[in-house]
């Protein structure tokens, strides 16, 4: 998780010197960004099956060598195709990497002590948006952006060691079949939506290719809806959004995700584009709210013990959506303490949500149905990250282009920030369908 995490802020600190060196616009590298997101898209919805099948430790094992083959071929890509196919090839690895360690972790604790777990499995979740930004504003800076896809082969290697030696290799003896047809409408969907969505306003194809991408996506989406309403066992089992708990944190969350997803991308762009800072100066400044983050993950047991998962919920996602719009206030000139401290903001509150939502989705779940669930959450989780970065691409095309300019300037980006920090509004309410003890089983059952 430390490799994935550090890889996805390695990469977009890196953004603008790709762009460069591939001779193209650095907001149409989202497609690159989408790209890993559609290999998660894509297999995610069987990795619950998979493990379930064939073994936690064989699967999260083999998950890790594909992560680590995919970023050698993002390091040897000289061109914007070959990079993105290889973002995919580690999105890949990451669909079966993170959520099967999820079900490891979730498999292995009782209720009581999600939160807990949930803190310590976000120890390397925030470790990575620290140590990666630095790290890429470093090495691009200084060295060669195609190096720091070479920091995941040691951390790959020791991975596979510590898989081998510490994980147990459970499995369900019972898994049941794939649903093949689900997962095919679900895989195509994901990718022809998500794709279609990103290639919008670029320059890579026809806009008419790029939007009938998008209409295809959506047939099929509606297509899936009707066979999982018909299939016993559907890939996605969208019954599990009648437990309440459930579909407050991953339909809510969704829109919470958009949101948190779109920071990321946007802002080493507005720093390095906007402001002319160096790729190692947006990193340190970027880095932030990861610090933020971690201070976050200490009092959130205690914040979430006094007043419930519905209130943290609602009212934290007022501060995180302010939060999120308030990196668009930034302007040359603006002092680097001022930026420093708005960046550190916009990780504490995040922060918060996050480990929220994620604690109450299995707060009602069984589980023999843990596997099934994480598939659903994991995959809506990470279209919502996905999408927050295709919107705030669209936003800041539309914004450049409305403007006038050329090329990206700082006064393009507070539109993007504003829209993307609209979104966690609009989960609340959801969350507010929530009843006032939801998930008391783990919020009271977080003393250590």
């Amino acid at each position: 998780m430390f490799m994935e995490s550090v890889d996805a802020n390695v990469i977009v600190t890196a953004i603008p010197e790709m762009a460069r060196a591939f001779g193209r616009d650095p907001v149409t590298l989202k497609v690159a960004v989408t790209s890993y997101v559609l290999g998660l898209g894509v297999f995610i919805p069987i990795c619950g099956w998979v493990a379930d099948r064939f073994g936690a430790r064989t699967v999260f094992r083999t998950a890790i060598g594909i992560f680590v083959v995919g970023s050698l071929l993002c390091a040897a890509s000289t061109s914007l195709g070959p990079f993105t196919v290889a973002r995919f090839i580690q999105g890949v690895g990451g669909a079966m990497m993170v959520p099967v360690g999820r079900i490891i972790i979730f498999r292995s604790v009782r209720r009581s002590e999600f939160i807990r777990a949930m803190n310590y499995l976000a120890v390397p979740a925030m470790l990575g948006p620290a140590a990666g930004p630095l790290l890429g504003g470093f090495i691009t800076t200084y060295l060669h952006w195609r190096l720091i896809f070479f920091i995941n082969i040691p951390i790959g290697i020791a991975g596979i060691w510590l898989t081998n030696r510490y994980i147990a290799d459970t499995r369900e003896a019972h898994p049941g079949p794939l649903d093949w047809f689900g997962f095919f409408l679900s895989a195509s969907a994901g990718v022809l939506l998500m794709l279609g969505l990103s290639l919008v306003g670029g320059e890579l194809v026809p806009q008419s290719i790029a939007f009938a991408m998008c209409l295809c996506g959506a047939l099929l989406v509606v297509f899936y809806l009707l066979h999982a309403r018909r299939s016993e066992r559907p890939l996605l089992d969208l019954r599990f959004f009648r437990v309440p708990t459930f579909q407050a944190s991953v339909l809510g969350g969704s829109m919470f995700r958009i949101g948190l997803g779109a920071v990321p991308f946007l802002l080493p762009l507005a720093l390095q584009e906007g402001l002319g800072m160096s790729a190692f100066k947006s990193g340190a400044i970027t880095c932030a709210s990861a610090f933020g983050g971690m201070f976050m993950k200490s009092v959130a047991p205690n914040v979430l013990r006094k007043f419930g998962f519905r209130q943290t919920l609602l009212v934290n996602a007022v501060f995180s959506g302010i939060a999120i719009a308030a990196c668009g206030s930034f302007f040359p000139g603006t002092p680097t303490w001022v930026i420093w401290l708005v960046v550190l903001l916009g990780g504490f509150f995040p922060s918060l949500q996050f480990t929220s939502l994620n604690s109450l989705a299995y707060a009602e779940i069984e589980t023999k149905d843990v596997g099934r669930a994480t598939s659903l959450a994991s995959f809506i989780q990470q279209v919502s990250l996905g999408l927050g970065v295709t919107v705030a691409g669209i936003t800041l095309e539309v914004t450049q282009y409305l403007n006038g300019h050329a090329s990206v300037r700082w006064s393009d980006f507070w539109p993007a920030f504003v829209v993307v920090g609209l979104f966690s509004f609009f989960s609340m309410p959801i969350t507010a369908r929530l009843s006032r003890d939801a998930g008391s089983e783990i919020s009271q059952g977080t003393r250590s």
